[in-house]
């Protein structure tokens, strides 16, 4: 598995409005090095436990993004250092994350998770939901996290047209909650989907943020 080669022709066919976060949940330090090496310093994990083992034992200029369920009593441990949380679902939770994040002197960067796939198990906010979080006294007062764009995740299927039809409905919303409630924030920019199957359809549907692991580092380890 030659990792650097494989995030050099990822990188070559991205536009430069993309971002790759490499998604190197369960596999070892190791790995990470070598693309580090390479020179790809952008990652992401699912799991906190993981997330705070490997930024200890890692170079200190890597970004690491949270892109798994987060859960309130787990923000505390990551919020020194984590430099963006795709999958923010609900008030309670950035609640959490800016209270976590004044302690640190800190502002953190969020992207909201929406439910855009048929699959019930799947986390994730309604168009409406969000809107009503935005729009409440509770979010206005939050003065630590900043929501930087949207993130999801599209149905686990071969079906080319249903995954394009829901990252296009994700970038509806996205251009809905910038026209209403981010339009003069130049930091509310970031869509958040497409992996390893399916990033270059999320590319073409306006993703910025791709989350690749398999393609980079093989089949996970469990």
């Amino acid at each position: 598995m030659n990792i650097r080669e494989n995030i050099r022709k990822i990188k070559e066919g991205l536009p430069s409005n993309v971002t790759l976060v490499a998604v190197s949940k369960t596999k070892p330090v190791e790995d990470i090095l070598e693309a580090y090496d390479s020179g790809h310093h952008i990652f992401g994990e699912n799991k906190v436990q993981d997330l705070v083992q490997k930024y200890e034992a890692l170079p200190k200029d890597i970004e690491w993004h949270m892109i798994g369920h987060l859960q309130t009593n787990k923000v505390k441990y990551i919020a020194p250092f984590i430099h963006l949380i795709h999958a923010v679902d609900s008030l309670k939770l950035l609640k959490v994350i800016n209270k976590e994040a004044l302690k640190n002197g800190r502002v953190v960067p969020c992207l909201l998770q929406f439910h855009i796939a048929l699959e019930e198990t799947k986390y994730g906010l309604s168009l409406n939901e969000a809107e009503e979080l935005l729009s409440s006294k509770d979010y206005k007062e939050l003065t630590n996290v900043e929501i930087q764009g949207v993130m999801g995740m599209a149905t686990f299927t071969d079906d080319k047209e249903k995954i394009r039809k829901e990252f296009r409905y994700l970038k509806g919303i996205f251009d809905e909650l910038k026209s209403k409630y981010f339009g003069n924030e130049a930091s509310f920019k970031e869509i958040s989907m497409g992996m390893s199957d399916d990033y270059l359809l999320a590319i073409e549907e306006g993703s910025t943020l791709i989350r690749i692991g398999s393609s980079i580092f093989g089949p996970r380890n469990y």
